[in-house]
């Protein structure tokens, strides 16, 4: 496992360099082909390749009936051109014969409806058939290529979860039980976690649990809670069963699976996987909006920290378009350069997309790639010749750590899961949003922060923002407590500390666990509806949540109160000294622009200031690796640096040393 004493890099001999490559699909295209690609991928720079990704239905054409031949032909071609590969499992797509011959294996949705193969993650991950199947797909990798040169790592599967992961088939029945077993020991603990005393939900024997499938109205909001935490698992479980297959075969190889740390995706608890890689791997991919670039930012620094400040690798990101969105629009010049080196920024010494030559057919055919459709004369692979010059360039980041910040946002998926449920205060809440919005107003002031997990030790940080942290169980409430007491400054927002693990109120008042540490009281949610808003006295303007705040401890300071609505001169900014702490807490939602002059009230007392000059603050991202600066312009202007040329557009430079 890759707990943070053992992590890994890939396999290889030579001085460190920033990895550069794409997904490889070589059996999509006729064989001439192939030393065409690998005469353009040492053009390009590319280093890497991941091989194999959904290959299972030509690696075993009919069931025990192996078919190495052409893989074997690749991996040799790619090695005698120093290219590495990052080797996948073959599993993430199961072929035909498989779902032909064993359609048990095929997922079930909350309605009862059988989801059937033509897509990609046909399986249940919890089916015993599948595992049975796929593990000896696993044996037979590794037995035929553990000691090829070529191979750097282990790929296990691809992107675990991510169509497949909420199954309500027998199977998953089966496991949801002992999952729960093995959480609560007995019933009356489960009934007692459940609140099964409401609407006549008491169970008295294990056999009649079932996943949260369709109902006749709101299932029982801990139960759909704890099958959110088992289907993550479930995928956690899978990987572990291929990567221990791995790890007894080829121990020397180190092993990783794609995460998907990304706004769109929310259905899994990276925190719990990161020790299970030997180094983490992040697939990305842009949402377009207001913040799209500052939410690129936000997941690689997410990433970085879920690696521990080390090292980490992109598996996958776009060259251009994506295929999968409303409207897919090809990005524009310069954005190819500057996504990649933001996630260089923070941390990856590897930079990879999906895919190395644009499909032809199938259901990803518009998807750009590193070789789109039209071919090598074309300005898109120019633009990634060129990214592959600038890479082998940045050789000297490679192996640099993360330098931490001042400032941390805890990240939190459960919070993010219970916080979203149905039959809430408002439904219009969005975790993610939040965070995000902190995130933005922070890079507006010119100040870096660190998106940690929750469950991670950000007790060094001075300042540990906290939005939306909805599931709080003592010990994390008492972890919060300490912190402000040893000195730490904490803020928190709107719907925060409301509930305990089992998805419980705390009670006494808003924000629950975290009432006496703020010193406020709150008795009753007074959410906003759609387009309306109310007006605070520093001359924001509020969105979606307020609250009624009574202030329960005379030493706690407001911040700024509501000027209009409801609530008009009441509290909704505030902060409680504690010691040479504090605790801070925001009742509304403000967004980045009313974020912004309310931030500076947290941030100077503490001496926490931006290491940016005044001219630079909000126009350019800083993000530091050791003694490299990363300064990325957030702006479509050019912007005039002390250093040899100026910031172009939405351009990335990287200084020796801090601006000034």
């Amino acid at each position: 496992m890759g707990t943070s004493e053992t992590r890994r890099w890939l396999r290889r001999t030579g001085p460190a360099r920033i990895e550069y490559g794409a997904d490889y699909n070589p059996e999509q295209w006729p064989r001439e082909v192939w030393p065409e690609d690998v005469r353009l991928m040492r053009e390009a720079g590319v280093t890497v390749v991941s091989l194999g990704i959904f290959s299972w239905a030509r690696l075993e054409p009919r069931p025990g009936e192996w078919d190495f031949g052409w893989l074997d032909e690749v991996m040799d071609l790619l090695h005698a051109s120093g290219i590495l590969v990052d080797l996948a499992t073959a599993t993430a797509s199961p072929p035909p014969w498989l779902t032909a011959r064993h359609p048990e294996i095929l997922p079930v949705d909350r309605h009862g409806n059988t989801v059937w193969p033509g897509g990609r993650q046909h399986y249940r991950l919890t089916s015993p058939v599948f595992r049975e199947h796929a593990l000896r797909l696993v044996r037979a990798m590794a037995t035929r290529y553990g000691e090829h040169p070529a191979l750097t790592a282990w790929h296990v599967s691809n992107e675990l979860g991510c169509h497949n992961l909420f199954d309500y088939s027998p199977d998953a029945e089966v496991a949801f039980r002992g999952w729960l077993r093995d959480r609560y020991g007995s019933l009356d603990a489960l009934n007692h976690a459940w609140g099964t005393a409401f609407w006549s939900q008491h169970y008295s024997d294990w056999s009649e649990i079932i996943p949260p499938r369709q109902a006749a109205a709101q299932v029982n909001p801990t139960c759909e809670l704890d099958f959110k935490r088992f289907s993550d698992g479930a995928a956690l479980d899978h990987h572990r069963a291929e990567a221990a297959v791995l790890r007894e075969l080829t121990p020397d190889i180190p092993v990783t699976t794609n995460f998907m740390v990304a706004r769109s995706v929310t259905w899994l608890n990276y925190a719990a996987w990161a020790d299970d890689v030997d180094f983490v791997a992040n697939d990305h991919y842009v949402t377009p909006g207001p913040q799209a670039r500052d939410e690129l930012s936000f997941s690689a620094n997410l990433t970085g920290n879920l690696a521990g400040g080390r090292p980490w690798f992109l598996m996958e990101h776009s060259t251009s378009a994506v295929n999968w969105q409303p409207v897919n629009l090809p990005k524009k010049p310069g954005e190819l350069a500057r996504d990649s080196l933001t996630h260089v920024a923070h941390g990856a010494d590897g930079v990879c997309f999906f895919q190395w030559r644009q499909s032809r057919a199938g259901a990803e055919k518009y998807h750009s790639a590193m070789v789109p459709h039209a071919g090598r004369e074309s300005a898109l692979h120019r633009a990634v010749v060129d990214l592959g010059a600038r890479l082998a360039d940045l050789a000297p980041v490679a192996g640099s750590p993360r330098t931490p910040a001042e400032v941390a946002i805890l990240f939190d998926w459960e919070s993010m899961w219970a916080a979203e449920a149905d039959s809430h205060p408002s439904s219009r809440l969005r975790y993610h949003r939040e965070a995000l919005d902190f995130y933005t107003a922070l890079l507006d002031l010119g100040i870096r922060s660190d998106v940690v997990p929750a469950a991670a030790d950000w007790s060094a940080y001075r300042l540990v923002i906290a939005p939306i942290l909805h599931v709080v169980p003592c010990a994390l409430a008492d972890r919060c407590a300490d912190f402000v007491a040893n000195g730490g400054n904490f803020l928190t927002t709107y719907f925060s500390g409301t509930v305990d693990e089992h998805d419980h109120i705390h009670l006494g008042g808003y924000p629950g666990a975290f009432r006496d540490l703020l010193g406020i009281r709150v008795e009753e949610f007074t959410p906003l509806p759609d387009g309306d808003t109310v007006a605070l006295d520093n001359g924001t303007t509020a969105t979606l949540w307020t609250e009624p705040i009574d202030i329960t401890d005379p030493a706690t300071e407001i911040l700024a109160r509501y000027a209009t609505g409801d609530h008009a001169g009441r509290p909704a900014v505030t902060r409680r000294p504690v010691g040479t702490g504090s605790a801070a807490y925001i009742s509304t939602r403000l967004g980045p622009d009313g974020l912004t002059p309310i931030l500076p009230a947290l941030l100077n007392p503490v001496g926490i200031h931006s290491e940016l000059p005044p001219e630079l603050r909000g126009r350019v991202e800083l993000a530091i690796r050791g003694p490299h600066h990363f300064l990325i312009n957030r702006t479509d202007a050019e912007i005039a640096l002390d250093a040899p040329a100026p910031l172009p557009p939405g351009g990335v430079t990287v200084l020796p040393v801090a601006p000034h």
